[in-house]
């Protein structure tokens, strides 16, 4: 049906289609009180399955009205001061701008020829990161669909930077990282053939940050084994911990043996734009390739992500020619082809989000943001630490806080497990307050992710005063059914 088609013709359709749409998100988030309601799988699957998608409305508004049922009503929302869950920031609104131009113009990143003024924004992007990180004048990359991407790729190209000699023999390689990085690490290398025995995995200090002197002991173990160190890759920001390995150890490292240095600043790279923090990731700079994911800390919609690369052309890994594409004349004509960057073909323009954040608030108001979460994750650090019902693990270096609940019962390691357990998803049914949960040292903790500058100290005292609750409820009932 043509009157659905965004054209010329159907430009006041789409005005108002949006509009109303637009209208709908700013209620919902107007009103809600709650990161969420609480709603269980068993409960919402019969609203969704009661859709017959053969059957359509015909109209938007009253799609509108049955996506209030099924999603908008039970979405969970990042930007309540309470939801203290996973990466994920609320958005600021000039990239939400920039997601509806974007949507609506459609442009495909990969080529020239779908994309005029899209490449050369997204390379614009590009090259302010890699000066902001430092990487040098031969410095390039590529916007990606998140960190995972971004780490696989850079793995790919740390693979095929290795001598081919070094290379016939793919069980030979070796990936040394700490066993705090993120799990895209270890499927990069199934991924790339490497074998299961290729990521080895480094010891942390008490800080979870990688411990230089065991990844030394590592490198020229496996040296000695005739095995090749393929690459490194430090965390600027752990997933669970927010801890930063120590880059210019590490990038010495490298040096001396020969490796691929690769910085997964996913979580850290929000320090690229902190006023005051930027020194947190001194020695990035020496790195061979990072992830950053800008949809984290700089507070963009998913998905905006980059893999930087300190040369240029180290990208010619990821190559490909399709005369009905990127033909090799096209090079030669110098003709700007990002899919000659990419492990993607079709790819959306996500650097707008970032272009239109920069242009509106700068990035000392991105950074600004990050540093209030920051300093919300120490002040948090601090009430855990005089609560005598919590055990945190580390100091924030960023904006995580890893903790576990001390019932004042006596109870046993595996029962207080259990208690942490219990009162994360009490917690989640009940919709007040929404927190991650992870291991350390085989034990149960929780998490929070502080990426919020709108929560405050007391929604932490007062999370915490509702975790403590609903772990003391689990024991007292436990208690009576014992009895």
């Amino acid at each position: 049906m043509r009157s659905h088609l965004l054209n010329g013709t159907t430009a006041e359709l789409y005005r108002s289609s949006v509009t109303e749409g637009v209208e709908r998100v700013a209620s919902r988030l107007a009103t809600t009180s709650r990161p969420f309601t609480g709603v269980s799988p068993d409960e919402l699957a019969p609203a969704i399955a009661a859709v017959d998608l053969d059957q359509p409305l015909g109209d938007s508004s009253a799609a509108l009205d049955e996506l209030e049922r099924v999603y908008l009503r039970d979405a969970v929302y990042f930007h309540h001061p309470r939801y203290l869950g996973h990466l994920n920031c609320p958005v600021v609104i000039p990239a939400v701008l920039a997601e509806a131009v974007l949507s609506a113009v459609n442009s495909s990143l990969d080529t020239w020829d779908q994309s005029a003024g899209g490449t050369l924004i997204e390379r614009k992007l590009i090259d302010w990161t890699t000066r902001r990180i430092g990487l040098g004048p031969a410095a390039d990359g590529v916007f990606t669909s998140g960190g995972t991407q971004s780490n696989l790729q850079a793995m790919l190209l740390a693979r095929e930077e290795v001598k081919p000699a070094d290379r016939e023999d793919l069980s030979k390689l070796r990936v040394f990282t700490s066993e705090c990085s993120h799990f895209s690490v270890q499927k990069s290398a199934g991924l790339l053939g490497l074998g299961p025995d290729a990521v080895v995995s480094v010891p942390v200090d008490r800080e979870r940050r990688m411990q230089t002197v065991a990844l030394a002991t590592e490198l020229e173990k496996a040296r000695r084994a005739g095995l090749v160190p393929m690459a490194v890759v430090a965390t600027a920001g752990t997933t669970d911990f927010g801890s930063i390995d120590p880059l210019p150890e590490i990038a010495a490292l490298c040096g001396e043996y020969g490796t691929w240095m690769h910085v997964d600043a996913a979580y850290g790279c929000g320090l690229l734009a902190s006023p005051t923090r930027r020194g947190l990731l001194e020695g990035i700079q020496h790195a061979d390739s990072v992830t950053v994911d800008y949809h984290k800390s700089f507070f963009q919609p998913v998905s905006s992500s980059a893999v930087l690369v300190r040369d240029r052309a180290t990208l010619r890994h990821a190559t490909y020619h399709a005369d009905y594409l990127n033909p090799r004349r096209t090079v030669e004509e110098r003709v700007p082809n990002q899919v000659d960057k990419s492990l993607q073909t079709t790819r959306r323009f996500d650097a707008l989000k970032l272009w239109m954040t920069l242009r509106v608030m700068g990035a000392d108001g991105v950074g600004r943001l990050f540093d209030e979460v920051c300093d919300l994750a120490a002040e948090g650090w601090r009430l855990l630490a005089a609560d005598p019902r919590y055990d945190v693990v580390a100091e924030p270096r960023l904006s995580t806080l890893v903790f576990r609940c001390i019932p004042g019962r006596v109870a046993s390691p595996a029962e207080i497990d259990r208690a942490n357990l219990y009162a994360r998803k009490a917690l989640f049914a009940s919709g007040e307050a929404v927190v991650a949960g992870t291991k350390v040292d085989g034990r149960q903790y929780l998490k929070f992710t502080l990426l919020n500058p709108e929560t405050t100290a007391s929604d932490i005292a007062a999370v915490l005063d509702l975790i403590a609750g609903h772990a003391e409820q689990y024991l007292g009932e436990n208690l009576v059914h014992a009895s």
